[in-house]
């Protein structure tokens, strides 16, 4: 019976804050998004250079996904939305401490972080089904391909590489961690959810 009453209580909390999540107004939604903007910037300082790549590997990804699980959809990319644009008006909370406007092989990715916040909040918050690990994984796996590809493509666009090179030094090096990044994610953002609330498609 305890542990029917514990499973319950884990269930009501999961729910109340969800919930709290959705209701909570405007300007604490934002407070909120910047709370994970800021984090977003702790992310990046975990940065491990690569050989043959001006591209490092960081923990901004793996902040990314659970940013839309934590705030939803549309506030899940708001939040990587500030955390883009007060980096580049000069925050220094990109990778290394540093700020100001990025426009590199590395802009790609940063976009990419608000495409994919949005995606992941969005299908989590309006489909029940897709909270359970195994829905979480193949979401979040889809969301670290959709920042590989938009880094893939600025990364081309900047340095004119062809389709073999962009792939070998954009994406290649970056496909099992961001895998393991997804999958980390997505045991986070499955203990986090609950598996019934609002915004649910029958």
């Amino acid at each position: 019976m305890s542990e029917i009453r514990l499973t319950q209580s884990l269930f009501q909390y999961r729910l109340a804050c969800y919930n709290w999540r959705l209701e909570m107004a405007w300007p604490k939604k934002i407070g909120l998004a910047l709370v994970v903007a800021a984090l977003t910037g702790l992310a990046a300082q975990v940065r491990i250079p690569l050989p043959n790549t001006p591209v490092p590997i960081t923990g901004q990804v793996f902040a990314a996904l659970l940013s839309g699980v934590l705030l939803g959809g549309a506030w899940g990319g708001v939040s990587q939305a500030l955390y883009v644009g007060l980096g580049a008006a000069g925050v220094p909370w990109f990778s290394g401490w540093s700020g100001g406007v990025t426009l590199g092989p590395t802009a790609g990715y940063l976009m990419g972080f608000i495409v994919a916040a949005t995606l992941v909040g969005w299908v989590s918050d309006r489909f029940v089904r897709a909270r359970s690990f195994a829905p979480q994984v193949a979401l979040m796996l889809a969301g670290a391909a959709t920042i590989l590809a938009c880094g893939a493509a600025a990364f081309a666009l900047f340095t004119r590489a062809d389709l073999r090179t962009t792939f070998l030094m954009a994406v290649a090096p970056f496909v099992w961690i961001d895998a393991m990044k997804a999958v980390a994610a997505a045991a986070i953002s499955s203990a986090l959810l609950p598996k019934e609330g609002r915004h649910e498609a029958g």
